[in-house]
């Protein structure tokens, strides 16, 4: 007779494999190449052209015009947003990801960027991890829900847009200003997450609740200048490098948010010896001071525990036998979402110290509030990992980076990056040569993002027996 521990795991691994199971795995791999394969940077591509084939996708699978969208701020900076209709007793779920990516120079690579290639168990493209793998993802599981004539209480629209990697078009904000009807919604799902893998184990499916604000600041020191021969100690040269020596040897204070805070409590759970006990160690009421430090060694646990700023470009003088009559540098900021962004230009010019030096801002930041650990959608989250991969824990992230993700949340839709794609850290080499993802991870992950959109649409089951 089998134990009861063998018949469970046999039972548990025919359950995970009817989890994972694809109903048209060749329609969703078509569906990813086709994206892949169109050019959508900057400088040549085209995200209308993008659009326009996932709209066709759409239509073909018997999607209606009057709920598909295509439309931006440019000829070439199409978004398309798509709207699969429910009883509408509930506001709709946001899905979004962006069509564009970053540059690729095909002589970089070893082979062409722009060519789907499957080899060794990885999908390679631009654009294949950032982020054609989640808008790809959306499209297959909204035909999927469509050709199972789904009716969930909430109205699912998947946007999909244009220079979310820094064009001047970006297509959420246009969205939201030109279109706000098209994509209001109680909550969005984005990219900004992911799960993590430590020797091909899953470690924790992470889920963005926050990122920094982006702000650069400009330290300008001016003279009347003169001959070299005749050097005086009043130098912008000198005024500029000595703000920017007092800047390198100052941190600002540690400041965590409820996510950020939960970040470090989970994970010290998932860390051994003296990382854990600094994990734990800087979440107590006042942060343990060696565990303050340690951390701060390391340039991400920075990154999470503070607001940061750096020097990033310096220039001056005009000629080297004259007295410098300029000197410049630029400071770039990642803001904490709960720091403002004044008061961390008053404190630079506190730590710069120097009347000489005007400090201004260089493009006006724009905050974004975190989103809440909101039990609705973070416990959907939480469901669906168990479900899909017991025993992996959810952790909020903050990114230190920016993603469309900050529009939304400063137009008041609470939004959580999110998408079940697990890899090694650093393996994807987003935004690098040979951009790759696992093939396994990305049918996951679009499992992953099927089960969580039907979570968070369907009706609300109730005991009625309590």
């Amino acid at each position: 007779m089998k134990s009861l521990k063998t018949i469970c795991i046999g039972w548990c691994v025919m359950a995970a494999m009817s989890v994972m199971a694809q109903p048209d795995q060749p329609l969703t791999r078509e569906i990813f190449k086709e994206l892949a394969e169109i050019n959508t940077t900057h400088s040549a591509g085209n995200t209308t052209e993008a659009a326009e084939a996932m709209a066709a996708r759409l239509k073909a699978a018997g999607f209606e015009d009057k709920d598909l969208f295509i439309g931006g701020a440019h000829p070439k900076k199409g978004n398309l947003v798509a709207r699969l209709r429910g009883t509408g007793k509930k506001k709709p779920v946001l899905l979004m990801a962006h069509l564009d990516v970053v540059e690729a120079k095909p002589e970089d690579w070893t082979f062409d960027p722009f060519t789907f290639r499957e080899e060794n168990g990885y999908f390679y493209a631009r654009g294949i991890a950032d982020d054609k793998a989640m808008a790809s993802i959306f499209v297959a599981n909204l035909i999927r829900l469509k050709k199972e004539k789904y009716n969930g209480e909430r109205d699912i629209i998947v946007a999909l847009t244009a220079d979310e990697e820094g064009g001047p078009h970006n297509g959420v904000a246009w969205l939201l200003e030109n279109h706000p009807d098209l994509v209001n919604a109680e909550f969005a799902l984005n990219e900004g997450g992911g799960g993590q893998l430590k020797d091909g184990k899953k470690i924790l499916n992470g889920v963005q609740l926050s990122e920094k604000v982006y702000q650069s600041f400009k330290l300008e020191a001016t003279d009347p200048g003169g001959h070299s021969s005749r050097p005086r100690k009043d130098n912008p040269i000198y005024h500029v490098a000595k703000a920017l020596d007092n800047l390198a040897h100052y941190d600002f204070p540690v400041n965590l948010n409820d996510g950020t805070h939960v970040f470090f409590e989970r994970s010290a759970k998932l860390e051994e010896g003296q990382l854990s006990a600094d994990m734990m160690g800087v979440i107590q009421n006042p942060p343990v001071a060696s565990a303050v430090k340690n951390l701060s060694a390391d340039p991400y646990y920075n990154a999470l525990l503070r607001t940061t700023c750096v020097a990033t470009m310096l220039s001056g003088g005009h000629a080297e036998n004259a007295l410098p009559q300029t000197a410049t540098a630029v400071v770039n900021c990642r803001i904490l979402p709960n720091d403002d962004p004044e008061q961390i230009k008053a404190q630079l010019v506190k730590v710069f110290n120097d009347d000489k030096i005007k400090v201004t801002a260089v493009n006006p930041a724009a905050p974004s509030p975190p989103s809440p650990l909101d039990p609705i959608v973070f416990g959907g989250i939480e469901k669906v990992t168990a479900k899909m991969w017991p025993g992996v824990s959810v952790v909020p992230v903050m990114s230190t980076g920016a993603t469309d993700g900050a529009h939304t949340r400063r137009a008041g839709i609470p939004t959580f990056g999110v998408s079940g794609l697990f890899s090694e850290p650093g393996e994807s080499n987003a935004h690098g040569m040979n951009e790759k993802i696992q093939v396994k991870s990305y049918y996951e992950g679009q499992e992953f993002l099927y089960q969580l959109t039907k979570e968070l649409t369907q009706p609300v089951k109730v005991d009625r027996k309590k």
